[in-house]
């Protein structure tokens, strides 16, 4: 391990760095992070473009076909990674473009917010320009005219990289009218957020963008359709955007055999770990890995202690257990097993942890954030806040667990307006699943006639 790497890690500062040496990490197995250097310092333009950058673009715009584009990415199933998994090529086929449509926008959804996760964050904050490449070549796609990158407000050290990258890139004629001789005008401009979790729901993020309150849109029309401003948009995940440039220059067969064997979900993923392990951070790896292999390269629990539990990717992912861990961290495995890879950052649970304060810790963030929009969510949630604090302390009644199922389910997929509440259920659902003689030790006494009638 190099020095460098090594006093990045006994920072707390730097704990969310990326855990791999450049050593490990090649262009042809690790394209999201093999430009970054040990030192965790930035990487500019002049070494950017010293190691390829922009070379995706430069084909893209010589190619001069967007449709193109769209295939490659469906063709290379590159799914969202921002916790959806949505097909990235068939969202851009959807944007309305040609004839009278106007231009619309392309937006980066980097209003990281999940907690567990802090994946986008490494990338915005050590390699801007892969970010911008990924833009562009996402705007070439989908006909766009501007760019905004919605940024988490709490961001500032990603946000003045960023700005000094952009104008790095406008400088070098990379944004700007006609980009590259091409022909082709795109620029971005960084937007910082006011710190809200629903932003992570696109059309919610659009709103706010707009300065209107961030509430989720009803659907139809989709954001391909009429977004920000009434115009066709597109937002992606930073992740996402990332993976565009590296697809566009090596094709959709390559993508795809990044996973190798261990999934049908191509390409490789920045998994991580976080919570009492030795080692927590981000890793780059092939799409599949188990969480096994994960923890492992974490140096397992800290201190010889136990795992409990664990979640996949982010808050709103359900709990599995530790024989779930041989399991491939893809969209489909991870479903078939009642949770989501959601954002592939895995947060470990000791045994010592008292799974109702978790949880309970859990949905008072999700009540917290909601935006009040629908019923189910914007009451449901506070109430299970309550019936959680009473279990914690002891002073459950008989009857609270199942009210505490009732409340889950009505939070659950459909029910709602958004992806909100179910995100919010699926912990506390997965919890009671397979914790639910912890939630019964809160019990103390029976539902008294009154509180029953």
């Amino acid at each position: 391990m190099s020095q460098s790497i090594a006093s990045q890690r006994e920072s707390l500062r730097y704990r969310s760095r990326l855990m791999q040496p450049e050593a490990e990490r090649h262009p042809d197995t690790h394209p999201l992070t093999w430009r970054l250097r040990d030192d965790g310092e930035v990487v500019w333009l002049e070494e950017y473009l010293r190691k390829d950058g922009y070379q995706s673009v430069r084909k893209a715009l010589a190619d001069g076909d967007p449709q193109a584009i769209i295939a490659t990415m469906k063709d290379a199933n590159v799914g969202g990674r921002g916790g959806g998994g949505f097909s990235a090529g068939l969202k851009w086929s959807l944007t309305l473009q040609g004839g009278d449509m106007p231009r619309g926008y392309l937006i980066c959804n980097a209003d990281e917010m999940e907690p567990g996760t802090f994946k986008d964050r490494l990338l915005m904050e050590q390699q801007p320009h892969l970010v911008i490449e990924g833009m562009i070549l996402a705007a070439l796609a989908n006909n766009s005219c501007y760019g905004y990158i919605f940024l988490r407000g709490e961001y500032v050290t990603a946000g003045r990289v960023l700005n000094r990258a952009l104008d790095e890139a406008r400088a070098g004629g990379w944004l700007g009218a006609d980009i590259n001789g091409s022909g082709f005008d795109f620029d971005i401009v960084v937007h910082s957020g006011a710190g809200r979790y629903i932003c992570g729901e696109e059309t919610a993020l659009i709103n706010s963008l707009e300065g209107k309150r961030a509430n989720p849109r009803a659907k139809p029309p989709f954001p391909g359709q009429s977004g920000a401003w009434g115009k066709p948009s597109v937002v992606n995940n930073v992740e996402t955007l990332c993976n565009a440039p590296g697809v566009i220059l090596n094709g959709a067969d390559w993508y795809q055999g990044l996973s190798g064997e261990r999934t049908g979900n191509g390409g490789s993923k920045i998994y991580g770990v976080s919570g009492l392990v030795e080692k927590p951070g981000l890793w780059e790896l092939p799409m599949g890995t188990t969480g096994a292999e994960i923890l492992d390269r974490a140096g397992g629990m800290r201190n010889g202690r136990q795992l409990k539990a664990w979640l996949p990717g982010g808050a709103s992912t359900g709990f599995l257990l530790p024989e779930h861990l041989e399991l491939a961290l893809d969209f489909d495995t991870v479903g078939k097993e009642g949770s989501r890879l959601g954002t592939g950052l895995i947060t470990v649970v000791p045994r010592e942890q008292s799974l109702v304060a978790l949880v309970r810790n859990l949905e008072e963030f999700f009540a917290r954030e909601s935006c009040g929009w629908c019923t189910p969510c914007r009451d449901g949630l506070p109430w299970t806040v309550k019936v959680l604090r009473a279990l914690e302390s002891g002073q459950g009644e008989a009857g609270d667990i199942e009210l505490l199922d009732k409340l889950a389910a009505d939070c659950g997929p459909a029910q709602t307006f958004c992806a909100h509440a179910p995100g919010a259920a699926m912990p506390l659902q997965t919890a009671l699943k397979h914790f639910r003689h912890e939630f019964e030790q809160g019990i103390s006494e029976p539902r008294t006639k009154a509180a029953e009638g």
